[in-house]
């Protein structure tokens, strides 16, 4: 099971899920207190701006991101829950869920994915520069960015809701 959460709700989505593992898609300065039953070993922190494109004095998400993304998840023995986080849960920790979907159901069909994803979670707006590149690592030929661009801009949010994304 994936597990999706803002900053403000890690903990108790970690505790709550008991989750072995955390992914970080934050901000590179952001303290990221990480729950004590996650071992560092098992800690993935990614730091980087939610952008698209390049802006000065900000980190856009990198190809090199999602490879250790890539990594990590496929390193997961799947025992427990691995929960994914950013700062609000709408659109770095959205992208990196569908990614890792994608990753370890690689012959699930990623409209169908993303439909589940908004299903789960109406303000899930996940990073498009983040599901470009991962579309191209995992050889999904532009399938995820069309369907992340089908499911369109998720509701306005300040902040997202805690949600799973179950995954096979």
């Amino acid at each position: 099971m994936l597990y999706v959460c803002p900053l403000s709700r890690l903990k108790e989505t970690v505790d709550r899920s008991g989750a072995s593992h955390l992914v970080s898609l934050i901000n590179a300065d952001t303290h990221v207190e990480r729950p004590d039953r996650i071992g560092p070993d098992r800690h993935l922190f990614l730091g980087f701006n939610d952008i698209v494109d390049p802006v000065e004095g900000l980190i856009p998400p990198g190809e090199a991101h999602v490879a250790s993304l890539l990594r990590f998840v496929r390193d997961w023995d799947r025992s427990a829950p691995m929960v994914i986080h950013c700062w609000a849960g709408i659109s770095r920790s959205t992208a990196g869920a569908f990614i890792a979907a994608c990753a370890l159901e690689p012959e699930r069909d990623e409209a169908e994915l993303a439909a589940e994803l908004r299903a789960r979670a109406p303000s899930a707006t996940p990073n498009g520069r983040l599901i470009a590149m991962a579309d191209r690592l995992l050889a999904r030929d532009g399938r995820m960015i069309d369907s992340v661009r089908d499911i369109g801009r998720g509701a306005t949010a300040f902040e997202g809701t805690p949600f799973v994304l179950p995954i096979g």
